[in-house]
C-alpha cells in the first residue's frame, strides 16, 4: 500500500546516524553507523551483469495494510533497473495499487494476472505490459483477482499455480518482485511458494510490529511443507521518523527479535512517496535527487551486496 503522511519534516531516508566518512569529529574521521548503531557498510554500485536470467523471484509480504509494501515494490524495481538489472513487477494484490503505480489502468485492462492463473490459453506474454521505466515490466491486476481465491480452493497443487505460471519469465529477467496483499490467504501463499526470497516492509509503530511474530511464523510453515529454498530476505522499517522516540524504539524492538535480519537501509516518512504514487512514477524519476530516492536506490545495492537480489 502507498505510504501517506501529511508531513515532510523528516528525511526520507536515514541510513547513518553519524558523519558521513571522511568527515572528521574532534578531528577523527567517524564511521557511519545505522540507525540501530550497527557499522554501515559502504554498498557499491553493483557490476553491471553480462547476461539476464535466471530471475530470484522475492515477495513483498506482510498481512497488515498501509506499510508501504506497493511503494516497496515500484521503487526498489525502479532502482534495481537503474543498475541493469531486468525487472518484472507482478502485482498480486486485487487493488491493482502497483499496477496503478506504474501507469497502467486496472479498469482497462483485458487480460490480468488472474487470466495467467486460472486460464491455461492465456500465456505469460498475453498479459505482460512494459512500463515507462527501462528494463522494468509488469504483470498487472484487477478486482478479478480477488476471485481467484476461492477459485483456486478446487485445484490441485493449489499453492504452486504462480510458480508454474512465472516459470516462462525466469530466464528473461534478473529479478521478479511480487506485491502480495495485505492477508495471509491462498495468494500470499502462493506468492511464498514461488518465492526464493521475502521482503517485509515493517512500518515503525508498535500494532505493525506484533503481527511480524504471525508473518514469520506463517513464512516458516511454508518453507516446511511447500518451498525449502524460502528465505527471509530481510526486514525493512519503513515510514521511520528520526525525531520520534516510537519509531527508534520499534526498530531497536525488530533488531533485538531478528537481528541482521533487519536490513541497514531504512525508508523515511514524506509526502514525497504519494506524491510520485499520483504521478504513476517511481520516486527514483519523480524526485531523483531526493532523499527517498537516495534510500531505495541503497536498499537496491543492500540486497544485491546480500546476495537476495540478481
Amino acid at each position: 500500500m502507498t505510504q501517506t503522511t501529511t508531513s515532510d519534516a523528516s528525511p526520507a531516508a536515514t541510513t547513518a546516524t553519524s558523519p558521513a566518512p571522511g568527515s572528521p569529529v574532534g578531528g577523527i574521521e567517524e564511521p557511519r553507523t545505522d540507525v540501530v548503531g550497527r557499522p554501515l557498510p559502504d554498498f557499491r554500485d553493483p557490476a553491471p551483469l553480462a547476461s539476464h536470467g535466471p530471475a530470484r523471484i522475492v515477495a513483498m509480504c506482510n498481512q497488515k495494510g498501509g506499510v508501504g509494501k506497493t511503494t516497496t515494490t515500484i521503487n526498489l524495481g525502479a532502482a534495481l533497473a537503474e543498475y541493469g538489472r531486468r525487472v518484472l513487477l507482478v502485482d498480486f494484490d486485487p487493488q491493482g495499487a502497483a499496477s496503478v503505480g506504474v501507469g497502467v489502468s486496472p479498469h482497462d485492462l483485458d487480460l490480468s494476472v488472474y487470466n495467467l492463473l486460472m486460464e491455461r490459453d492465456v500465456s505469460f506474454t498475453d498479459v505482460l505490459q512494459s512500463t515507462n521505466i527501462e528494463g522494468m515490466d509488469v504483470l498487472p491486476a484487477n478486482i478479478d483477482l480477488s476471485a481467484a481465491e476461492v477459485q483456486l480452493v478446487g485445484e490441485v497443487a493449489r499453492e504452486s499455480v504462480l510458480a508454474r505460471a512465472l516459470r516462462p519469465a525466469l530466464d528473461d529477467y534478473d529479478v521478479i518482485l511480487v506485491d502480495c496483499q495485505p492477508s495471509l490467504g491462498l495468494l500470499t501463499v502462493n506468492a511464498l511458494t514461488a518465492a526464493h526470497g521475502v521482503l517485509i516492509p515493517l512500518e515503525c509503530e508498535f500494532f505493525a510490529l506484533r503481527g511480524v511474530a504471525l508473518l514469520v511464523e506463517t513464512i516458516e510453515k511454508v518453507r516446511d511443507r511447500l518451498n525449502p529454498a524460502l528465505e527471509i530476505d530481510g526486514i525493512l522499517p519503513t515510514m521511520y521518523d528520526s525525531r520520534t522516540l516510537h519509531s527508534r524504539e520499534v526498530v531497536a524492538r525488530v533488531h533485538e527479535a531478528f537481528g541482521d535480519t533487519l536490513l541497514h537501509t531504512v525508508i523515511g516518512r514524506t509526502v514525497k512517496f504519494p506524491d510520485a504514487s499520483v504521478a504513476a512514477e517511481p520516486i527514483t524519476n519523480y524526485a531523483p535527487t531526493h532523499a527517498g530516492a537516495a534510500a531505495y536506490r541503497q536498499l537496491a545495492r543492500e540486497l544485491v551486496a546480500r546476495g537476495d537480489a540478481a
